[in-house]
């Protein structure tokens, strides 16, 4: 007697599951948004032609390291936080100039916080692009 020989096992349709998969991925994607869309007849506020202003209670920091508060240079941290109330000293908002170089920020930072400043706060400009 002959003995049946076993034939290549039968492969899985992967190739078959992997479509399945994509479609379904395809699927959720189109019919799934994570935020609803803005109006098309909506058309938003363009800000390009402002004129930037920092808060009145910030401290400007200008690109050579001056800085200045309300309008009036200020010495250095120490001096600007000396006069200043426990209630001004919790949270100093700090406007830098764009061209004014990060070693510089950071160690205004660091002589506002010891000066006694609890918190410093940096106001940037922020672009909806």
């Amino acid at each position: 007697m002959r003995k049946l020989e076993k034939g290549k096992p039968q492969r899985e349709p992967t190739i078959a599951l992997i479509n399945i998969v994509f479609l379904m991925l395809v699927f959720f994607m189109v019919a799934g948004t994570l935020a609803q869309p803005l109006d098309p007849a909506l058309t938003l506020v363009k800000t390009s032609d402002l004129e930037g202003r920092a808060p009145p209670d910030a401290l400007v920091v200008h690109a050579d390291g001056r800085i200045a508060y309300r309008g009036v240079d200020q010495q250095d941290a120490a001096t600007f936080l000396a006069d200043k109330s426990q209630d001004e000293k919790a949270v100093v908002r700090l406007v830098p100039d764009r061209a004014l170089p990060a070693k510089d920020l950071i160690a205004l930072t660091r002589d506002l916080r010891g000066a006694g400043a609890q918190k410093v706060v940096l106001v940037t400009e922020r672009a909806l692009k």
